[in-house]
């Protein structure tokens, strides 16, 4: 299913449209709709694609010859015919005739490199050689994360230097999300989102037809489904020792936000888990968050990490630590703790739903300025939702997922809060904003009228592309 890649395609289309030989490489995690998206790019274009397996390597360079000869209708050789060398097989690729552009992909590189630990170095001569003064857009894409980088985007990589273009693929952001339960109210999408994340092959798993609950108990829960041992592939894709990675990311998805933290509830030093956080982040599997405020983010001590897909987030939280009694088939006793601590977990990917809105609406020229920085802000004792500033502007929120409307409470609490920090960092025009899931009281909204505040709901949140 092709859905919501939009700008992804136009980048793509631009590279095509170029006038010179192309080499991109896309690559993100597992189900984010890469080869869908590839495949959408090269239909109507004259085209190679070829998806590398697990497989030998003879077997892999007879299945590329034959992709290669089944593209060149007009020229048909013996079935059994086979290049002698993956040298040759680039060779060929250059011999096709420069009166057409052709797209070249090869997905799923990293099993090739596998297989051929020298495949760059062999790709990367090709290039230099003759595939460069080609009419071609070559394109390698994979899902190892780790390896695509090690091999094509780092410096010290055979084929650094020779991409013209990169692509990686993240999970659809929220507002993407929502054509996969048309027939949700807004509240229930940002559920699904809340649970699912934005990666397309979860969220084609939940049928909008029935309730969050129930989806979660048959597409998460069940020992049999899709998605219930989903995180333990991606994980032994992308590390080859996953064991410690595991508990790192259970303890972050249970509260355990800094270094220190996290090593004392796994029982190793700090040093051996600041490593192993510096993976996770280069994985885009954890994040670092700092206030911000601060000046120099990579110094600031008061830095937390979290799990950066909501997914995980959930799994980590409600899945992992249950095992045990959902290998048994009982589904119900966890569904149980789901139902009540799903307010609270999803309030907090609202907050993320609500900071990207204001980068959004920033975007699109819908606020009283662009912001520079959108994030959130905390002190010992107080916190602020959302903070977005440009020089000595800013916007402040609150985010409430809770049953009843927002307030005048609220207000008066955000622009205490707001009145600290305003003065703390020196600007001089501030704007107030609460995000709401069940509405805002009528006193509130009279206030809005009069300017004071930017009241936005659960279809306000929806309302953009």
């Amino acid at each position: 299913m092709f859905s919501n890649r939009a700008r992804e395609l136009d980048l793509l289309e631009r590279a095509y449209n170029s006038d010179r030989s192309e080499f991109l490489v896309v690559y993100g995690r597992r189900r984010s709709g890469k080869t869908a998206l590839l495949h959408e790019f090269c239909k109507d274009k004259p085209h190679i694609y070829w998806t590398a397996t697990l497989s030998s390597e003879a077997l892999l360079l007879k299945d590329f010859t034959r992709a290669i000869w089944q593209a060149a209708e007009s020229r048909r050789t013996d079935p059994g015919f086979v290049y002698e060398s993956w040298e040759r097989a680039f060779e060929a690729l250059a011999e096709y005739p420069n009166d057409a552009r052709r797209v070249i992909v090869i997905d799923e590189f990293p099993y090739l490199v596998g297989t051929n630990p020298g495949i760059s170095t062999i790709l990367q001569k090709a290039w230099d050689e003759f595939l460069h003064r080609r009419n071609h857009v070559f394109i390698l894409c994979g899902s190892h994360i780790g390896m695509m980088e090690k091999e094509v985007l780092e410096y010290r990589a055979p084929l650094f230097g020779r991409r013209t273009g990169q692509l990686l693929l993240r999970p659809l952001p929220f507002h993407s999300s929502r054509d996969f339960f048309p027939k949700y109210s807004a509240e229930d999408q940002i559920r699904a989102f809340a649970v699912l994340g934005g990666v397309p092959a979860y969220l084609q798993q939940f049928d909008d037809r029935k309730s969050i609950l129930d989806n979660i108990e048959r597409h998460i829960l069940d020992r049999n489904s899709f998605l219930y041992l989903e995180p333990q592939f991606l994980l032994r894709e992308e590390l080859r020792a996953p064991r410690n990675y595991f508990a790192i990311l259970q303890a972050i998805a249970h509260g355990r936000t800094k270094p220190n933290q996290i090593a004392q509830s796994i029982g190793e030093t700090g040093s051996l888990v600041s490593r192993y956080l510096v993976v996770l982040q280069e994985l885009h599997l954890v994040e670092r968050r700092v206030p911000i405020t601060e000046k120099r983010p990579e110094k600031s001590r008061k830095g937390t990490y979290r799990l950066s897909d909501p997914f995980l987030r959930f799994w980590f939280r409600f899945v992992a630590p249950n095992m045990h009694t959902l290998d048994v088939g009982d589904t119900r006793s966890v569904l149980k703790d789901v139902r009540s601590e799903l307010p609270q977990y999803i309030g907090l990917v609202f907050e993320d739903i609500c900071r990207d809105w204001v980068r959004e609406q920033g975007a699109l020229g819908e606020l009283p300025f662009i912001p520079e920085r959108v994030g959130a802000w905390w002190v010992r004792d107080q916190e602020i939702d959302v903070v977005a500033y440009r020089e000595d502007t800013a916007l402040m929120g609150e985010c409430k997922w809770i049953a009843a409307p927002v307030g005048l409470n609220i207000l008066e609490d955000l622009k205490r809060k707001a009145g600290r920090l305003t003065q703390d960092a020196g600007w001089k025009e501030i704007h107030l904003a609460l995000f709401s899931r069940s509405g805002f009281t009528p006193e509130l909204m009279g206030v809005a009228r009069m300017g004071e505040v930017l009241l936005v709901g659960s279809e306000e949140l929806l309302a953009y592309d």
